[in-house]
């Protein structure tokens, strides 16, 4: 059988500058031929001036193509999480170097920061002599001053053509695609002293008299050279910085081990390679290994330790039937497990893509510093040339040299990569923290809205309760034994799958009952189940059902109401239309729930139960907790109604649940929490999904949240103070008071810093108590 291999060619968005396969669906015709957009909104902005579009539609290099892998890295930006190529490079909107999105354990150091060692170390010296020959080399006397600014222009043409060669590229990159960003502004800053002194040199007689000074025109050779290794130093530092925000997602990849141990069906055991496991494969689980992927218990027993995935700091015992997830660690005994999911249907893999899809994502607090930044550069722009002639006409002498020098600092101290990494930089730290404590956080609105809630509604069973029912008691009535009753009662439920079920059937076997096959089976939603038992006709239900069959309730009233009052869950069972007894279900409640609404409450949060079981239950339940609104016996559609009647009371509303019937109302809430051990509906429904099921979870996303948008206030305040005073200092309006300028090397020195800070203010998240 012949294999094809069919190559995607990776193609330029002619309005954006994307990178676009021919798999896109936005095609238009143009010239005979066909040209591809990476949105509808790309392509109606081409298709309404094609001509504004036409260079970068022609530009050779803009159209060359490059095969891309239907497998490997893909690397996207920081900013602009939209864009996404199959190779590292810089951004065509903001001209940062892209990262890959799913970082990998095996990624060595980040070859843009390789070159920029490379460039920064090898100029260094150069740069150095640059500079001393500009402040010193007059009093050194070493050259004619003429001369010395030859040798000056050949020391700095590596530098400038070299070392700063990135710069330049992405200057002109950001100009063709109508992007205007951080290096535009560098690139004409740079340019603008290079060529000036380049021309000072080499053609001194063009400039008028009052533009000499010791000899020569002066020349600012070391401004453009001390502004390239200042850039390339801050790059430097920011590309080590950026690389920690990662840290956390390769502790997580770390946490899987390398190898499994399969036991064959001969019995024969044998280390494998942990990407050859597959479901449905018997694994040995020795003392201290780690679990190598997601499945069930079938022998042994022993204390998972957890807390790597979940922040559940007591080790699990699991026994025969348990669920094991891969990563986690065996501590003492030892287990054989069945293989149950592999890959990326881990636990592991999607606590993985959850985090780098909200690290992605774009909090909404960042959409004020991109309208900013969109204006940015060219009101800076037009600073420097307001600059220029500004000292130009009215400045001292010589006055356009002054001009030239202070349009070249406004240039370089505005740092529009301050305003755009303000925000993404948090989410990124924050998102990987809270992955490491066992919440996860789908996107970053999840993360900047979680401090505003105000009403927490929590689903009873699985989210306050372990969801996991265990037998309470069973009560006879006149002319039948305990065992009867619960014989009969688990023979029935041996065909459903309901927890309540389970816990039936499991308590009749573990008394040793010999159960019998239930005929003509049949299950009524939401009231109970009916079929034939040793040729008697048995129904198991609530009160409703009863009343259905009109079978009387009366004789064990009181003893019902009174197991409801203490949380149980009752069912009743009639045999051939009488009533035979009853039997109850409780599901304990979670050890950590006291503690974690405790918590909750101390931020303020109105704690609201909603539950589909009886009300008479969920308010014993409540009480224990200290709940004071209950509503019980509701629908999944009166729990969304319950959700909608808030939100029009302006209310902030958090809902908490982990079933099928809970995600209508998690979809509906400002903010949904799924819980971990609950169902991949009620998780896909949920804004935020925490590992353990855990509501102490809640009150750490709480924390984080308010961390986070501190940070990211802290970040953008920054920003915005940094270019508010930075670019009018530059721009000298402080010298008719002070007599201060700001040379372009310090702006450099600033600009590079402020990106830099920025970062380093996001990574603090890390150690923040919560």
């Amino acid at each position: 059988m012949n294999m094809h291999h069919t190559e995607l060619c990776a193609l330029i968005d002619p309005v954006c500058g994307m990178v676009v396969t021919e798999q896109s669906p936005h095609i238009s015709q143009h010239e005979g031929k066909s040209i591809y957009f990476c949105s509808a909104g790309c392509k109606a902005k081409f298709i309404d001036n094609p001509a504004k579009y036409s260079l970068a539609y022609k530009t050779p290099a803009a159209v060359a193509t490059k095969p891309i892998n239907s497998v490997g890295l893909v690397y996207t930006c920081p900013m602009h999480p939209e864009v996404r190529q199959n190779h590292a490079g810089a951004c065509p909107k903001c001209g940062m170097a892209l990262e890959p999105e799913m970082p990998t354990l095996e990624e060595g150091e980040n070859p843009e920061l390789v070159d920029f060692k490379q460039r920064f170390i090898w100029t260094l010296p150069l740069t150095v002599i640059v500079t001393v020959l500009a402040m010193l080399g007059h009093r050194l006397q070493w050259f004619e001053m003429a001369t010395q600014s030859w040798i000056e222009l050949v020391l700095t043409l590596p530098i400038v053509l070299w070392a700063g060669w990135p710069f330049f590229q992405r200057g002109v990159h950001s100009i063709i695609n109508r992007s205007p960003n951080m290096w535009t502004l560098i690139g004409l800053g740079t340019s603008a002293a290079f060529v000036y002194s380049v021309v000072a040199t080499v053609a001194p007689s063009v400039f008028p008299a009052s533009f000499m000074s010791m000899g020569r025109v002066s020349v600012y050779f070391e401004a453009a050279a001390v502004i390239i290794s200042l850039t390339l130093l801050g790059q430097i530092l920011e590309l080590k910085a950026r690389s920690q925000t990662s840290a956390a997602i390769k502790s997580l990849l770390g946490l899987a081990p390398k190898t499994a141990r399969r036991i064959d069906a001969d019995g024969l055991e044998e280390d494998i390679p942990l990407t050859h496991v597959h479901v449905g494969d018997m694994l040995r689980v020795r003392p201290g290994e780690k679990v190598p992927v997601d499945g069930v218990v079938i022998e042994g027993s022993s204390a998972v330790d957890e807390s790597m995935l979940t922040g559940e700091p007591v080790p699990v015992t699991k026994r025969m039937g348990d669920k094991l997830i891969g990563a986690t660690l065996n501590t003492t005994g030892a287990l054989v497990m069945r293989t149950e999911k592999v890959g990326s249907q881990t636990v592991l893999a999607n606590i993985v893509q959850m985090v780098v899809q909200a690290q992605r994502s774009r909090a909404p607090m960042q959409r004020m510093a991109d309208q900013v930044a969109g204006y940015f550069v060219l009101t800076v722009v037009s600073v420097a040339l307001l600059t220029f002639f500004a000292w130009g006409f009215f400045g001292p002498q010589p006055s356009w040299v002054y001009g030239l020098i202070n349009a070249v600092a406004v240039l370089i101290i505005a740092c529009p990569c301050a305003l755009g990494l303000a925000t993404p930089m948090s989410i990124m730290v924050a998102t990987g923290k809270a992955a490491t404590q066992g919440v996860l956080f789908r996107d970053a609105a999840a993360i900047e809205n979680f401090r505003k809630i105000d009403t927490l509604i929590v689903d009873k069973t699985g989210t306050l309760t372990e969801g996991k029912p265990r037998f309470n008691s069973v009560v006879a009535s006149a002319g039948y034994s305990e065992n009867e009753v619960l014989h009969l009662a688990a023979s029935l439920d041996q065909g459903s799958e309901h927890p309540l079920a389970h816990a039936i059937v499991t308590a009749a076997l573990e008394r040793g009952l010999v159960l019998s096959k239930a005929k003509a089976f049949e299950s009524s939603t939401g009231i109970g189940v009916r079929g034939i038992v040793e040729g008697k006709q048995l129904s198991l239900g609530n009160a409703a059902l009863m009343a259905q069959l009109g079978v009387s309730i009366e004789a064990i009233k009181l003893q019902a109401e009174a197991l409801r009052v203490e949380g149980a869950s009752v069912m009743l069972l009639a045999v051939d239309s009488q009533l035979a007894g009853l039997l109850a279900v409780s599901d304990p409640i979670k050890p950590s729930t006291v503690e974690a609404l405790a918590k909750i409450k101390s931020f303020g949060i109105r704690v609201i139960m909603a539950t589909g079981d009886g009300l008479t239950t969920a308010k014993a339940v409540a009480a224990k907790l200290g709940i004071d609104e209950v509503y019980g016996e509701i629908t999944p559609a009166d729990k969304l109604a319950l959700v909608d009647k808030l939100q029009r009371e302006s209310r902030v509303v958090a809902m908490a649940g982990d079933g099928i019937n809970d995600a209508p109302a998690l979809a509906k809430a400002d903010v949904g929490v799924a819980m971990g051990t609950g169902t991949d509906v009620a998780m896909n429904s949920a804004q935020v999904t925490l590992v353990k099921g855990d509501l102490r979870g809640i009150a750490q996303a709480r924390t984080i949240s308010e961390q986070t948008v501190a940070n990211m206030k802290q970040n953008l305040a920054f920003a915005f103070v940094y270019n508010s005073l930075g670019v009018p200092l530059a721009a000298g309006v402080l010298y008719p008071f002070t007599g201060w300028l700001l040379s372009p090397m310090i702006a450099a020195l600033a600009m590079s810093f402020s990106s830099v800070s920025v970062i380093t203010n996001a990574l603090r998240l890390r150690n923040l108590d919560n």
